[in-house]
């Protein structure tokens, strides 16, 4: 049912916007550009990056320090001490979206109205910190953005509303990534302008149905030829761009992506072996089909497309990878 709380929500919310990478930018930047009242922007600090290793600002906070918005870059966001920093700002809300930091309750309760946060997932499916990648690796047919109610479990809160996407066929993880993100700039203004109105249903979710989707761990990027050709496209998709999934050839590990089902060979098969195409340039056997490679990556080389790296690379027809 529809919370009475909502009938608190003023037209012009005191916002404080919490995000760190590329993910929220359009969220922030909408924001910005309805001319929604941000107090401040609390972001990750500064990490290395690169091989100099030198300090590099969130994208998040390059675009609130562009137009002038305080920035917060506590390392804990629950100590007591930020809390308080926050406290005084008065916000009505908190705007959250892949943040990076588990949020306790002594944080939740400071806006006069409630924290909300962003997830790119139909909750309850796919909870955690790689929704997208998950999704992608099981080769749903679709998945979304949840605006829910922040609580201090693991994107347990209830469901403010929820938008559908398609999942494209051959879509890798980067490519939905940036679709959703762009998404997200529309659903939070949507959002704000529903809560003011008092027109959100507010649905608790059914806890018996939630799957997780922990981080992506690189151990997950070797290749197992034996799965099914299903299996092994979506474990690609899935880790492109990063960390890329990869096959062992000789003493190196070559990361392949853009992967389609091949017609040409589905007789006799064995799992990881290459096969030589005119039209493609690459396909791999896997145990039920074969799987046209797009593109290769050696180790400290640029990606290029199949045809171009058979060209520069000695990759012979009939190669097992391991």
């Amino acid at each position: 049912m529809t919370s009475g709380f909502y009938k608190d929500f003023p037209e012009d919310p005191r916002i404080i916007f919490m995000g760190t990478p590329d993910f929220a930018v359009p969220t922030l930047k909408a924001l910005i550009q309805n001319g929604h009242h941000i107090l401040s922007v609390v972001t990750q600090p500064d990490r290395p990056k690169g091989r100099g290793k030198n300090l590099a600002a969130s994208p998040v906070k390059e675009l609130a320090v562009e137009h002038g918005i305080e920035v917060l870059q506590p390392e804990r966001v629950s100590d007591p001490a930020f809390c308080s920093r926050v406290r005084a700002q008065e916000p009505d809300i908190i705007i959250v979206v892949a943040f990076g930091q588990i949020l306790r309750k002594s944080l939740l309760e400071i806006p006069t109205w409630k924290a909300i946060n962003i997830h790119a997932s139909l909750l309850p499916k796919y909870r955690g910190a790689a929704p997208i990648q998950w999704a992608i690796l099981h080769n749903e047919p679709q998945t979304g953005l949840s605006v829910m109610h922040m609580d201090e479990g693991l994107d347990t809160g209830p469901v403010l509303f929820q938008k559908a996407v398609r999942i494209k066929e051959d879509e890798t993880a980067g490519q939905l990534h940036d679709r959703l993100a762009l998404l997200g700039g529309d659903l939070i203004i949507t959002a704000l302008s529903r809560i003011a109105a008092g027109i959100l249903d507010e649905q608790p979710q059914d806890h018996s149905k939630a799957t997780y989707a922990p981080k992506i761990d690189k151990g997950m990027a070797h290749i197992d030829w034996t799965k099914d050709a299903d299996y092994v496209s979506g474990l690609i998709r899935a880790l492109d761009p990063r960390p890329g999934a990869y096959a062992i050839f000789g003493d190196n590990h070559i990361k392949l992506f853009s992967p389609r089902p091949s017609k040409k060979f589905s007789n006799d098969l064995v799992p990881g072996r290459v096969r030589h195409d005119m039209e493609s340039g690459l396909a791999v056997e896997t145990r039920d089909g074969a799987l046209e490679i797009g593109e290769v990556q050696y180790p400290g080389k640029k990606r290029l497309s199949s045809r171009d790296f058979l060209r520069g690379f000695s990759l012979p027809d009939g190669t097992i990878l391991g």
